[in-house]
């Protein structure tokens, strides 16, 4: 319960002098008188009247409370909100060539883009998210889903070497596209991250981008690897041995597929910047949330006022029929 007007309750501290100003006037209400002895007196005991002496002022003052809280105006308050979200359907498309086990980045490309990425699906509750991988082909690892629980298991099982090593930029793009051109969402929206050149596939990465832009989804590429030379393990007899390889992404086909379907490109050369990376597109993809708050007030100075009125009918009665007294 609030109160419209709630300067009014300050009216309650006029009781204070009111109740002074009583008592003082009882006081000086009865004479004394001096008697030479009070065992009379001691055996008489007092008539019910003798308590209910202050009765009235009590309701008096209970009245005048109850008609201070009417002033104030009383009021229930039930309010409540709609909210509409509007999501986003977003498909990763991640490389998992044997090249992404370099590991200029920690643990390794690999291990850091599943780390990173699965961040970034965990603060997209409202989004529809789907997950494609590629090397030398490409398969659908989850469709769009809202059930972040289900695609964060089945991203932990991505392996490199699961599918023919390879690197088609193009397929994995294209399979993507498949997965999210009949989406209604307003936005839709892939990122692919890759670590190297197209190689293999059937479909040129600047054919796949036209089908993007065609269905009109927005593609964000990301080129993972440092500037110069990865160090790589290779497995031999002996255990794994580490060489230092050339670190070569073909970074014009990515900006231009970025640049086609209104997206961007980075390059991402740790794991602070893939980090980076991801929480840009995380703000430049915002979700889309209205929330319509109503609000509804009902007077409720209707009891207060009727209990009033009864406390000054019973005061007056009181003091009227059963305690009056001669002037």
């Amino acid at each position: 319960m609030i109160f419209a007007q709630p300067y009014y309750l300050f009216l309650v501290l006029l009781l204070i002098p009111a109740w002074v100003w009583y008592y003082l006037k009882r006081k000086k209400r009865y004479a004394s008188l001096q008697v030479s002895n009070t065992f009379v007196f001691q055996k008489q005991k007092p008539g019910w009247k003798n308590h209910l002496q202050h009765l009235p002022i009590v309701l008096r003052s209970l009245a005048f409370t109850l008609l201070v809280i009417v002033l104030a105006r009383p009021q229930s308050v039930d309010s409540w909100r709609n909210t509409t979200t509007e999501g986003i359907d977003i498909v990763l498309a991640l490389d998992i060539s044997t090249s992404m086990l370099a590991e200029d980045l920690k643990p390794n490309r690999l291990e850091a883009a599943k780390s990173i990425a699965s961040s970034f699906i965990a603060g997209r509750d409202n989004d529809n998210i789907g997950l494609v991988v590629f090397a030398a082909e490409s398969f659908t690892q989850c469709p769009l889903t809202t059930d972040h629980a289900v695609l964060m298991n089945l991203f932990g099982s991505i392996q490199s070497g699961m599918i023919e090593d390879g690197t088609a930029i193009g397929l994995g793009l294209a399979n993507a596209v498949s997965r999210i051109k009949e989406s209604q969402a307003k936005s839709k929206v892939i990122i692919l991250l890759t670590d190297g050149t197209n190689n293999r596939g059937e479909i040129d990465p600047i054919t796949a981008a036209e089908l993007a832009k065609t269905f009109g989804i927005r593609v964000y590429t990301i080129g993972v690897g440092t500037i110069g030379k990865a160090p790589y393990p290779f497995r031999t007899a002996n255990g794994v041995v580490y060489q230092n390889i050339d670190v070569v992404i073909d970074e014009e086909p990515l900006k231009q597929i970025a640049g086609m379907t209104g997206g961007v490109y980075f390059r991402a050369t740790d794991n602070t910047k893939l980090q980076g990376i991801y929480h840009e597109i995380d703000q430049l993809e915002k979700t889309k949330i209205e929330v319509q708050e109503y609000s509804k007030r009902e007077e409720e100075y209707r009891p207060f006022a009727l209990w009033a009125l009864f406390l000054l009918v019973l005061e007056f009665s009181l003091r009227s029929f059963v305690l009056r007294s001669l002037p």
